[in-house]
């Protein structure tokens, strides 16, 4: 049974996830031709940089599922588990990856940025990489906090 506080979490998660999916189908191919029309002396980077994106997108993904499988575990009344720990800790790699693999982009996107006179992309990108490292910084906290609820609670039960 679905807990309806946790419905509302899932159903976002999922609304999280389709314009990503929509980006993915409809703009990274566009994106990486303006690449290769902007910046021509850098046209053979268009295909490496449309996997990094599409890479990206994946593991945003991964969280997602990851993020997922903690309201399941709080719908299970096991959130205070090792489990929800090493969730965590993947949501925490995820975020730090996909912040790192958008820091390799920024030269491009500084690239693309500059030839089309947008810096627009170059603000999206670093408020990407910031909002990876926001989420990073929280799950580490998250995760410390709870294994050491986890550890109290062990020691309680071992008390009694």
């Amino acid at each position: 049974m679905m807990k309806r506080e946790t419905l509302f979490l899932k159903v976002t998660l999922v609304i999280m996830a389709l314009p990503i999916l929509a980006l993915c189908i409809f703009v990274v191919p566009l994106v990486a031709e303006f690449l290769a029309e902007l910046v021509p002396n850098l046209a053979f980077l268009q295909y490496p940089f449309q996997i990094g994106l599409y890479a990206a997108a994946l593991i945003y993904f991964v969280a997602l599922y990851q993020t997922m499988k903690l309201l399941t575990y709080i719908d299970r009344d096991t959130a205070f588990s090792d489990a929800s720990v090493t969730v965590l800790k993947n949501i925490k790699l995820c975020a730090l990856i996909i912040g790192t693999l958008f820091v390799v982009f920024m030269p491009l996107l500084f690239m693309m940025g500059d030839a089309d006179d947008a810096p627009g992309l170059i603000v999206i990108g670093l408020g990407i990489i910031f909002g990876c490292m926001v989420i990073a910084v929280f799950a580490a906290v998250l995760q410390k906090l709870l294994q050491n609820a986890i550890d109290i609670k062990s020691e309680n039960d071992l008390t009694v």
